[in-house]
């Protein structure tokens, strides 16, 4: 039993990160895979940002929400790496109670975001190849800023409940969190109420707006793929499904383990924790770390903008 475990307090000032629970002793050989995975995000993102930024011809919408993605992984994943580091590599383990809920804040926020983005990239594909002709009268820049706004206020008002009914739950049993960083059902469950309000809650931001958005992006692809299909030549039906692949493969990567990871956390209760807590992080680091890679190697705009970076760099 953790030295940090009482059972006579109510709300707690801080909350105790536990890590990876039962392999703390592998905490700093963890930490290596973590650590580059976080500084290969880094650099990916702000690539894919410098690369839009500095080439005339990235200008348009397909670019402008992908930046908004690099923004949104690099937040996503600035929110919790720099303290699991600093848990793995100093045992600092305390967190403050409002650091606590920030976090998690902002970690569920930014997911619902980058569901967001992910609907808005099918919208533009969708127009730009089922209607190509009305796609840069239908999304101007105008537009596309609209539909970053109204993506981050949905983000930002759909995830405000967690914290604020986080917030009103006595914690009375423990202020020991199984998990390096303050994941909205591992705080509601150590609260000593009657938090289904937040469970039901969560499920209904996991089925009423995640699923409903990958349900919005499986029927935009559905009507691309019958489009792609229906084209007259191969070669036509090969680049414009090649235009499409890197989205769907990051859109795939970002729906299926994360829905796969909720229900499991959720229902399957066999599984060793250790295992629930190390699937969770991977998954939320692996798309940041995979989507500037994906979008460099398969979008030839941006790998022919990094190859006379750094060829001119080289000459």
């Amino acid at each position: 039993m953790s030295e940090y475990n009482t059972t006579d307090f109510t709300n707690p000032s801080t909350f105790i990160l536990q890590g990876i629970p039962g392999l703390e002793a592998a905490h700093v050989w963890i930490s290596i895979p973590f650590c580059t995975m976080y500084v290969i995000a880094i650099l990916g993102n702000f690539t894919i940002l410098f690369t839009v930024k500095m080439e005339q011809s990235l200008h348009e919408p397909m670019y402008y929400f992908l930046c908004m993605l690099a923004v949104t992984d690099l937040v996503v994943h600035t929110s919790r790496l720099p303290k699991m580091l600093s848990i793995f590599w100093f045992n600092s383990r305390e967190i403050d109670f409002s650091a606590c809920l920030t976090q998690m804040y902002f970690i569920h926020c930014f997911l619902v975001i980058e569901s967001g983005i992910f609907v808005a990239m099918a919208f533009d594909r969708y127009v730009a190849i089922c209607d190509p002709l009305r796609h840069s009268t239908i999304l101007t820049n105008s537009f596309v800023a609209m539909i970053g706004l109204a993506v981050m206020l949905r983000g930002s008002i759909v995830i405000l409940p967690f914290p604020l009914l986080a917030r009103q739950w006595p914690y009375c049993r423990t202020n020991v969190i199984p998990q390096p960083y303050c994941a909205h059902i591992s705080v509601v469950n150590l609260a000593c109420a009657d938090t289904r309000v937040s469970s039901y809650y969560g499920l209904f931001v996991l089925f009423c707006v995640m699923n409903l958005d990958a349900a919005f992006i499986a029927v935009s692809y559905t009507q691309i793929l019958r489009a792609i299909f229906s084209l007259p030549t191969k070669d036509a039906r090969l680049k414009t499904l090649g235009t499409c692949s890197s989205h769907l493969f990051v859109i795939l990567a970002f729906y299926i383990p994360g829905l796969f990871i909720s229900l499991m956390y959720r229902f399957a209760q066999n599984v060793p924790l250790h295992f629930h807590v190390l699937i969770a992080n991977v998954y939320l680091l692996m798309p940041p770390v995979l989507n500037p890679i994906i979008y460099g190697v398969r979008t030839k705009q941006i790998r022919d903008r990094l190859l006379r970076l750094f060829t001119h760099k080289g000459t």
